[in-house]
């Protein structure tokens, strides 16, 4: 039998901690989700001042990279250079600012992150994973 790393409340702490220190740093507002593996929430956190849309948008950006397992530019870069099909893909936000968590080469989880320039974005759910 196989045994994996799983995030941990602890671990979700963590990384949330540093993607919203790397948000003040910048004076950014925005929201942060953290998902495991099969892109189910485990922790949240939006900012003072995010929108309920920046909610939700940091949640599909998180469960697109969870369950892909590819960061959410992948998709993103692929409809721009014209493989607008990947629009119809079930559960796929082709938006920067998600990012898988791998760890040993597998997935435990993902971050997404929304509320500015969507590289900014992916900017600050780099900064919670490498804490890890």
């Amino acid at each position: 039998m196989k045994t994996r790393a799983v995030l941990t409340q602890e671990d979700c702490a963590k990384v949330c901690a540093a993607a919203e220190a790397e948000a003040r740093r910048n004076n950014w507002i925005v929201a942060i989700a953290i998902l495991d593996d099969g892109g189910h929430l485990l922790h949240f956190s939006r900012m003072d001042g995010a929108t309920p849309a920046n909610a939700a948008i940091a949640v599909e950006k998180g469960r697109t990279a969870a369950l892909s397992r590819r960061p959410t530019k992948h998709w993103e870069d692929r409809i721009a250079a014209g493989r607008t099909v990947l629009m119809k893909m079930p559960g796929i936000l082709p938006v920067q600012g998600g990012l898988p968590i791998m760890i040993d080469g597998h997935c435990i989880g993902a971050v997404g992150v929304s509320g500015v320039q969507s590289h900014e974005d992916e900017r600050i759910a780099q900064a919670g994973i490498s804490t890890l």
